[in-house]
């Protein structure tokens, strides 16, 4: 069956390779891409939505005339639009707000006017910064490590499950998008929209412009590649901090089974991620990156911890995986090394926006 299908944020990372892979599935598929290009690089994916016929739109979700449903009428809204970075919360926080907030506002109008399904990316940074940062765990040579017991409920040795209490601040971009979540909760149940929501961790793979404050694992082999200078940011320097992982093909997986099962999710929130098993410290990370490049770069050890940062998440994705019947299959070599093959492949693109 034909499906029109509107991907906010759609030449961005994530936006642009669903978007790809969902036409490569689903050839029948109608699918158009609107994006504002903030993104430095985002701009590289549009021959690629070109080749693939997604029509593209360049519009922000801030301007609520970008979302006409006169001129746009799709059956599913994918909504991958955002401003990803906590830090850019505390620097530039009306952008935020508006991109994040106002942005989600004016796609559930757009939603409700066109009874369209509505699935939203949102984010594991929605659990309170304070409970996180007071998870038991261990130091080993590399890592830190989550105990297997804890005394806060929706925390174990899996991770962080959906039911983490959320009644402590968490960052005004976490805060944002537990608000869309709370938005989209009331415009599901005053206008009988389906939605799903999922509450990703940290997203990587091939075409992701990382930076600093977002996208570490592409920016961490990017600067291997390129032989540039890193830094230890943090928790006395020594880069055992920990995040899980998915590599974008994975979360593709779950996105096609979720639009073709949405009868069965509705109303869904779902944590996602690598979980334990897929989940690298930065310490981690460089030895895989100078094992996959043969590079090995300077970096500086900074003891003071940034402004909003949490020594370790791993998510619990038990529930979507039970759900679903899905499971990430990237691990951690797989993914640093097709981002590393995707630099060497488009060197000459990526190499400005790196260094």
């Amino acid at each position: 069956m034909t499906k029109q299908i509107l991907i906010t944020g759609g030449a961005g990372f994530v936006g642009s390779t669903l978007g790809l892979g969902l036409i490569q599935k689903h050839p029948n598929w109608q699918i158009t891409a609107i994006d504002n290009l903030k993104r430095r690089g985002s701009e590289l994916n549009l021959p690629r939505l070109a080749e693939a016929n997604i029509r593209f739109i360049h519009g922000d979700v801030r301007n609520s005339e970008d979302l006409d449903a006169n001129l746009l009428q799709p059956d599913l809204i994918l909504e991958c639009s955002a401003e990803p970075s906590v830090l850019a919360g505390y620097n530039s926080p009306k952008y935020v707000l508006e991109t994040n907030l106002v942005g989600t506002i004016n796609c559930l109008e757009l939603a409700r006017q066109t009874k369209a399904d509505f699935i939203f990316l949102s984010t594991s940074r929605v659990y309170p910064i304070r409970y996180l940062s007071n998870l038991a765990y261990t130091e080993t040579d590399t890592r830190f490590q989550l105990n297997a017991t804890q005394e806060i409920i929706g925390a174990s040795g899996y991770g962080i499950a959906e039911n983490f209490s959320l009644d402590k601040p968490r960052s005004i971009y976490g805060t944002t998008k537990l608000a869309s979540e709370l938005l989209i909760t009331e415009y599901a149940d005053s206008y009988g929209i389906r939605t799903l929501i999922n509450r990703c961790g940290v997203l990587t793979g091939p075409w992701q412009m990382g930076k600093v404050d977002q996208g570490v694992f592409a920016l961490w082999m990017a600067f291997h590649y390129f032989k540039k200078p890193l830094k230890y940011i943090g928790y006395g320097g020594t880069g055992k901090q920990v995040r899980d992982f998915l590599h974008i093909a994975d979360l593709l997986e779950l996105i096609d089974i979720q639009i073709n099962r949405l009868d069965e999710f509705n109303g869904e929130t779902f944590n996602v991620g690598g979980g334990v098993e897929k989940s690298l410290s930065l310490l981690e990370t460089t030895q895989i990156c100078e094992e996959i490049t043969g590079n090995k770069i300077s970096i500086t050890p900074v003891t003071e911890n940034r402004q909003g940062d949490i020594p370790i998440f791993i998510t619990d994705s038990r529930k979507v995986k039970k759900s679903t019947n899905w499971k990430p299959k990237k691990d951690a070599k797989n993914t640093l090394t097709d981002i590393f093959e995707w630099i060497k492949e488009n060197e000459s693109q990526v190499s400005d926006i790196f260094t």
